[in-house]
């Protein structure tokens, strides 16, 4: 098995198929999850660009072979320095404007995209470790991205939902009713630190995006959104959690 895995990290056509399949399994694992969950990069967005990092080391690695065999003479002639971690950076450099694009603004003033931007960035660098036969460090960095992607994002919205600052936006019938929404949120003891009323011309009603600060007696987000809703004058309420 260990004498295996050596031959694997030699530079052959053999290592060079199970390097390129590692890679698009990888990224096939990373982004299930953000398929299945209809992101905006999905299964194949994933699996390519795990693939196509694996595919430039590959190519950085079959230059340094060639260059120090069959292209040694054109090398002398030319006096060229090869440097094979320039293609990693390469790629590094040109994930940034893949990633960019799966940013987009959402409603609310909220921005949507930035897992999938960062875990397309990953799988890049996963591609990078599978193209250069780090093998340990290809599974290694899937059980961890997908920890941090998937398993851990009910537990980091149950810790934002326990946080005495909360965002919230209230939708409401008329502009002079955000005084009566302004006296229910103080009843509860919360503090108003920030507020931007919204305009939006398609809209019917005025809103408001909000952000408070909940008092260490009544820190629950839950009592805040009802005695908001309860009031007449609004229409709709909401937390929101990016």
């Amino acid at each position: 098995m260990a004498e295996d895995l050596l031959n694997l990290r030699e530079f052959s056509f053999v290592s060079a198929v199970v390097r390129m399949l590692l890679a698009l399994a990888a990224g096939a694992v990373v982004g299930y999850g953000r398929a299945r969950k209809q992101r905006n990069a999905g299964l194949r967005t994933y699996m390519l660009t795990s693939v196509g990092a694996a595919l430039t080391i590959l190519i950085s690695m079959y230059e340094y072979q060639m260059v120090g065999s069959q292209w040694a003479f054109a090398e002398a002639v030319a006096e060229l320095k090869f440097d094979g971690t320039r293609f990693a950076a390469q790629v590094i450099n040109g994930i940034g404007f893949l990633a960019a694009g799966t940013i987009i603004a959402a409603a609310h003033q909220q921005v949507s995209g930035l897992t999938s931007a960062i875990g397309l960035f990953s799988a890049a660098c996963i591609g990078i470790a599978a193209g250069a036969g780090f093998y340990e460090g290809v599974l290694l960095g899937v059980l961890v991205v997908v920890i941090a992607m998937e398993a851990m994002k009910p537990l980091e919205l149950e810790y934002k939902r326990h946080l005495r600052n909360i965002n919230i936006h209230v939708a409401f019938n008329a502009m002079e009713n955000m005084n009566e929404i302004t006296r229910a949120i103080t009843r509860e003891g919360a503090q108003i630190f920030d507020m931007d009323f919204e305009q939006d011309e398609g809209a019917e009603q005025p809103s408001a995006i909000l952000s408070l600060k909940l008092s260490k007696q009544n820190s629950s987000h839950s009592s805040i959104l009802s005695s908001i809703a309860e009031l007449p004058c609004v229409v709709s309420v909401q937390e929101l959690i990016s």
